[in-house]
């Protein structure tokens, strides 16, 4: 108790550095938002021919994208969702690189009248890591 008295800086500033880390986890979750894994994901697009958006930057998506995905980096999403209007009707799976884009693009699809939107856990990291196709 005397170190923590002692050095309270340090202490306090470990504590808010711990928190800067675990917040981006603890915000997904109460996102409300359905995450899903890769496999997840290849079973709406197969089964409920889900739409697969990649909100990531075109260098970003011309580097490795999963087939078929539609590109609509983050930033032009809420111009652009004209374009996904005759997809209403579908489910719609977000990719990004990790994850904390897609959870962003959500709020806008949803208030465009998406019914089911889901996040793909992981990103494109995770649809690579499960070995799934990937185009360039």
């Amino acid at each position: 108790m005397k170190f923590v008295l002692n050095n309270i800086w340090l202490v306090l500033a470990a504590v808010v550095s711990g928190g800067i880390l675990i917040w981006p986890l603890i915000n997904r979750r109460l996102s409300g938002v359905p995450e899903v894994g890769a496999l997840q994901a290849v079973q709406l697009l197969n089964r409920k021919e889900a739409i697969m958006i990649d909100v990531r930057e075109p260098a970003e998506f011309g580097a490795g994208h999963a087939p078929n995905s539609r590109n609509i980096p983050l930033a032009q999403l809420d111009k652009r969702i004209g374009e996904l209007e005759k997809f209403k009707h579908r489910p719609a799976v977000i990719v990004c690189q990790t994850g904390a884009r897609s959870h962003a693009a959500t709020a806008l699809l949803k208030k465009a009248g998406f019914a089911e939107v889901v996040v793909l856990a992981g990103g494109i990291g995770a649809w690579q890591q499960a070995n799934m196709p990937v185009e360039k």
